[in-house]
């Protein structure tokens, strides 16, 4: 089954991300898969605060990802999969892309504010020629009703 790798994160264009992808993937019956990644800098800390820190992250991360799975599976009769690794974020999207073999097409939000379209569009644009998927870059301001209509 060819799935649809998002990645779940704290902006706001994450939101039509996981839209694009689970609509796309309840279209195409393909399957949604999940990544999340958290930063080592988060545990630079003493062992035992870095691994309650670490533990606190894996559940903000689950909590959220259920807010997003809820909806998936309620709506768009898809069951998506939460993947969680630790590291720098693009180099883990890239290292996830290329163990997964069922991964298809990579789902990322573009931001919309004066920065641009955020880090990971940006570094991410850069390596597209060497990754061995598309990237679909959906715009963070796009309606709910536009997604549904191209998707």
């Amino acid at each position: 089954m060819r799935k649809f790798l998002v990645v779940l994160d704290d902006s706001t264009e994450c939101l039509n991300a996981m839209r694009f992808a689970a609509l796309r993937a309840a279209h195409t019956k393909g399957g949604v898969e999940v990544l999340a990644v958290i930063s080592p800098e988060e545990f630079n800390h003493w062992i035992g605060v870095g691994d309650l820190m670490r533990e606190e992250s894996r559940e903000r991360i689950q909590a959220h990802f259920e807010v997003f799975a809820k909806w998936m599976r309620d709506k768009q009769g898809v069951d998506p999969q939460l993947v969680i690794r630790e590291g720098v974020p693009v180099d883990e999207i890239i290292a996830q892309v290329r163990e997964d073999p069922e991964i298809g097409v990579l789902v990322l939000g573009a931001g919309t504010g004066k920065k641009g379209p955020g880090p990971l569009v940006t570094q991410l644009s850069k390596n597209s020629g060497s990754l061995p998927i598309p990237i679909t870059i959906v715009p963070g301001d796009m309606s709910k009703e536009r997604l549904e209509a191209i998707t």
